[in-house]
C-alpha cells in the first residue's frame, strides 16, 4: 500500500478524530462479551461469527460454541459433522469449515496457540487482513488496522465525503488511512469504538448525523444519498 500517503489527513485532524471517537465509544459502546476477554481464540470465534450476521444471532451462539468446543484443541478433535451442526443456524457454512483449520493448525504449528505478528497470521488459510488486524489489537493490544464494512464507511464518509467502499482502489486508500488513524493506545477501545459507530450510528442508510459527534468536520454532513452517489459516479469515471 504506497499510495495517496500525502492525502491523509494532518496529525491535528487525526487526534480530534480519535478523541471524539473514544469520548462516544465511552458512552455508547455495546458491551458485548467478546470485548471482556483477551483469548485469541475467543476473539477469533467472535470475529468469523460476526462476518455477515448480526450481533443479536451471533450472541447465543457464541455462549453456545465456546461451551462446547472451550479451545483451539477441542475445536480441533471434533467430528466436521458436529461442528457444521453446532453452528447451525448461522448460515455461510464455509465459517466452521475455516474455524475448524485454523485450529488444526494452531495445533499442530504453535501447540494450540496463535501467533501475535501479521505475517504468521496471515499465512492461515481463513485468516485474511482484517481479521489479523482484529486478532493482534483485540487479543494482543497490538497497534493494527482493521477496515470492515462499517469502519470502511465511516472513514469514507468522514474524511473522504463517501464513496464505493467495495471498490478495490478506494480500500486501499481506506486501509492506508485506517493504519493512520490508529493511536499507539487505547488500540482496543479504538478499533472497536470504530465498528460500534459504523453499526450503530453512522449506518448505511439514513445515518444519525444530527447527534454525530463528527458532524463538524464530516466531509459527507450533511448525508444526502444522491451526494454519496454522485460521489461514487465521479470516482468511477475517473477509473475508466
Amino acid at each position: 500500500m504506497a499510495t495517496h500517503r500525502d492525502d491523509l489527513p494532518a496529525p491535528r485532524a487525526r487526534q480530534r478524530f480519535r478523541r471524539q471517537l473514544l469520548t462516544w465509544y465511552r458512552k455508547h459502546g455495546r458491551d458485548l462479551p467478546w470485548r471482556q476477554t483477551d483469548n485469541p481464540y475467543h476473539i477469533l470465534v467472535s470475529e468469523i461469527m460476526l462476518q455477515q450476521t448480526q450481533v443479536d444471532r451471533v450472541l447465543p451462539k457464541y455462549h453456545e460454541w465456546l461451551a462446547k468446543y472451550p479451545s483451539f484443541e477441542a475445536l480441533a478433535a471434533a467430528p466436521p459433522e458436529d461442528v457444521t451442526n453446532t453452528w447451525y443456524p448461522l448460515g455461510y457454512n464455509i465459517r466452521p469449515q475455516r474455524l475448524q483449520s485454523i485450529a488444526r493448525e494452531a495445533v499442530e504449528r504453535f501447540g494450540g496457540a496463535l501467533p501475535s505478528d501479521e505475517e504468521t497470521l496471515l499465512s492461515f488459510k481463513g485468516i485474511g487482513q482484517y481479521t489479523a488486524g482484529a486478532i493482534r489489537s483485540f487479543a494482543f493490544r497490538e497497534r493494527a488496522a482493521i477496515l470492515d464494512t462499517n469502519v470502511a464507511r465511516v472513514l469514507s464518509r468522514v474524511f473522504l465525503g463517501g464513496g464505493d467502499v467495495k471498490q478495490s482502489a478506494l480500500q486501499r486508500r481506506l486501509w492506508i488511512l485506517s493504519d493512520a488513524l490508529v493511536p499507539h493506545r487505547h488500540v482496543f477501545d479504538f478499533n472497536q469504538a470504530l465498528m460500534d459507530f459504523g453499526a450503530t450510528l453512522c449506518i448505511a442508510r439514513k445515518p444519525l448525523c444530527l447527534v454525530c459527534p463528527m458532524r463538524a468536520s464530516c466531509r459527507a454532513y450533511p448525508w444526502n444519498p444522491e451526494r454519496e452517489q454522485r460521489v461514487r459516479t465521479r470516482r468511477d469515471r475517473a477509473r475508466s
